[in-house]
C-alpha cells in the first residue's frame, strides 16, 4: 500500500464512522474513478492532523461516503419496491475501513481502475454481502 494513500486513511475515528454509516440522503460527489482516487491520495501527507486539514483528504472521504450512501440507497429502494437487491448490506454497516478500501483499490487491475468509486463500492458490496434467497 502506498505510504501517502495509507496516511490519508489513518484518519480519526470520526472520519471512519462516516465511511461505515453514511446517511442515505447524502448526495454523491462527482463521479471520480478509482484511478483518480488513488492519484489524489498519493499526494496526501502522512501526518494525520495535516492530512485531515487538506481539502483533498476531505474530498476523498466525501467521495467514499457518497458512494456508500448511493449503494445503501439502491438497496433500500429495491427492498421497498419488493425486489431482491443486488447486495444485502447489514444494518450494522458496510464494514469498510480506510485500510481495506485503499488495499482493494490498489489491487485492482489497471484497466478496472477506470470505473467510478461508486461502481467499485457497489461491486465490492455485491461480492461481500450477497443476498441469500
Amino acid at each position: 500500500m502506498s505510504r501517502s494513500v495509507h496516511a490519508l486513511f489513518a484518519a480519526p475515528v470520526g472520519a471512519l464512522t462516516l465511511l461505515a454509516s453514511a446517511p442515505l440522503a447524502q448526495a454523491q460527489s462527482a463521479e471520480m474513478t478509482v484511478q483518480q482516487f488513488l492519484t489524489i491520495g498519493q499526494n496526501i501527507p502522512r501526518n494525520r492532523a495535516v492530512a485531515m486539514m487538506r481539502p483533498d483528504t476531505r474530498r476523498l472521504i466525501r467521495e467514499v461516503t457518497g458512494a456508500v450512501s448511493t449503494v445503501k440507497a439502491e438497496q433500500a429502494s429495491a427492498v421497498s419496491a419488493g425486489r431482491t437487491p443486488a447486495h444485502c448490506i447489514p444494518a450494522s454497516g458496510t464494514g469498510i475501513t480506510p485500510e481495506t478500501l485503499v488495499a482493494r483499490f490498489e489491487t485492482m487491475p489497471e484497466a478496472r481502475r477506470r470505473i467510478t468509486v461508486t461502481q467499485a463500492v457497489r461491486d465490492w458490496m455485491v461480492e461481500r454481502y450477497p443476498c441469500r434467497g
